[in-house]
């Protein structure tokens, strides 16, 4: 078997492999390195090969720890093959251990999108030095679960049958009420949907990225066709808006944005059902609604939970990953980075706080 990094040259043949995998991700596309390398990431794209056929990728995302030698790498929803294979498993994460220490990596983190209920990927990892971390909320850098709509084998009039009744009305209730969504979104429509993004962020109590990183996305996925842009109107107005993925089979609704007024006409629910709509003229077999919590019923005052109710409407399925696992390469530098490291970001907000007041 060979192992090899992934150049500008292998783009199209890896981007193929990723995106007709079982468990691909656009995360782990070459695309995203690019995106990524803008704000600060360096991607180190790997692939084993047999017989000149990929059989596993790889794209770590590396990030220097300033003022030192040492680094961390990341594969965000990867790596990308078949982790039940005890045997691959073992000698891929070995490769991938000999490339991390190469760039003297403290560790590497990986959360591949695994199923819970797949014991035997989970004891290979482990058995490759892997280690469950610990998790709040929906479940590290990546949500721990997610809900996904299967689109394969049936028709529009089916799926739109399998939705709760009530989302049915609010979907007829803004058609009715003339809430238009527009599909044909471009670049210079970004800021109209940053401006809702911020509005839903101040409202929901979540940061939002700069203007510049939704730009960057565009200009690194919109050209191989991997992401789209829609706004929804009422009366001529912008009231919500979404930015989905198109990767492999799969469409993922990725960021949502609404305003707080108009709420009543159920902008949301009728731009998800033209999302979906598109997702199946596009052969996609999943439309996933990416993340919720990983508490299907937990307190209902929590935001995450009105996510899972919102979502839960079109009848998607439930699926609770794995989460994050670390291959530890430095337990000195690893006890650094997640116990005093983010205790001295601590007491460095509160000072600042302190200091604003």
């Amino acid at each position: 078997m060979d192992f090899k990094t992934v150049t500008e040259q292998d783009r199209d043949r890896y981007d193929d492999f990723v995106a007709r995998f079982e468990t691909g991700d656009l995360l782990q596309s070459f695309e995203w390195g690019e995106l990524k390398s803008r704000s600060g990431w360096i991607p180190v794209r790997l692939l084993a090969e047999e017989s000149g056929e990929i059989v596993a990728t790889v794209s770590l995302l590396k990030r220097a720890i300033p003022k030192t030698n040492r680094c961390i790498m990341y594969a965000p929803r990867g790596p990308v093959f078949d982790i039940r294979n005890a045997e691959l498993t073992k000698w891929f994460m070995e490769r991938l251990r000999e490339t991390a220490l190469e760039h003297r990596a403290i560790l590497v983190k990986i959360d591949p999108p695994v199923s819970i209920e797949d014991a035997a990927s989970e004891a290979n990892l482990r058995a490759a030095g892997f280690r469950p971390v610990k998790y709040k909320g929906f479940g590290g850098i990546q949500p721990k679960a997610v809900m996904q709509l299967d689109l394969a084998g049936r028709n529009l009039d089916e799926i739109m049958a399998s939705f709760k009744p009530k989302w049915r009305y609010n979907i007829r209730l803004a058609e009715k009420k003339g809430v238009q969504v527009r599909m044909d979104c471009g670049r210079e429509d970004l800021p109209t949907f940053y401006s809702l993004l911020k509005e839903t962020g101040k409202r929901d109590g979540f940061l939002v990225r700069d203007l510049k990183y939704f730009e960057d996305m565009w200009d690194c996925l919109v050209p191989r066709g991997f992401m789209k842009l829609v706004l929804t109107y009422y009366q001529d107005t912008p009231i919500a808006g979404a930015i989905v993925y198109l990767f492999g089979d799969k469409a993922t609704y990725i960021y949502g944005a609404s305003s707080n007024k108009h709420r009543n006409v159920m902008p949301n629910h009728l731009m998800q059902w033209r999302l979906i709509q598109w997702a199946k003229e596009c052969n996609c077999k999943w439309y996933d609604f990416r993340g919720v919590s990983p508490q299907r019923n937990g307190d209902e005052k929590d935001r995450l939970q009105g996510l899972n109710k919102f979502k839960e409407g079109f009848s998607p399925r439930f699926v609770e990953y794995i989460g994050e696992y670390d291959l530890v390469l430095s337990p000195t530098w690893y006890w650094l980075w997640n116990v005093v490291r983010p205790r001295l970001q601590s007491i460095l907000k509160a000072k600042r706080r302190a200091e604003v007041e």
